[in-house]
């Protein structure tokens, strides 16, 4: 298997990890519990569609890893360099976001997972001019 298929996979994995470390660290900040008991979360109401929603930006960059790995080479680059700029420009924007919180650990798992694009972005680049 070629080096940059594991390293993009493995980016994808840290990536979603990192998505999903800010998560968790979101339920640290005061009153975020209480308001999403209250069924609320970031000013939104809480619906059906949301939690699909958020479920499919979970899912997708777990699927990525396994796709990686498995797709012919030319579908492969296109797919992470497409998937992955998509996935850059979301956690920049919740990069933004967090770092108008006073709790700033979001915003760091956050950004580790924009580096991780980038660098999914550009080993996939990258292996289209050793092929």
């Amino acid at each position: 298997m070629e080096d940059w298929k594991i390293k993009v996979s493995v980016l994808w994995l840290f990536a979603s990890i990192a998505f999903l470390a800010h998560q968790i660290l979101l339920l640290m900040e005061p009153g975020i519990i209480a308001n999403l008991m209250a069924g609320e979360a970031e000013g939104q109401k809480i619906v059906p569609e949301l939690i699909l929603l958020f479920a499919i930006l979970m899912l997708i960059p777990m699927l990525m890893a396994f796709l990686s790995l498995t797709l012919k080479d030319s579908i492969n680059r296109r797919l992470n360099i497409i998937v992955g700029a998509i996935f850059a420009v979301i956690w920049l924007v919740g990069v933004v976001d967090a770092v108008q919180s006073a709790y700033w650990g979001g915003a760091l798992m956050t950004f580790s997972a924009v580096a991780a694009s980038a660098l999914i972005i550009w080993y996939a680049w990258k292996s289209k001019q050793i092929a």
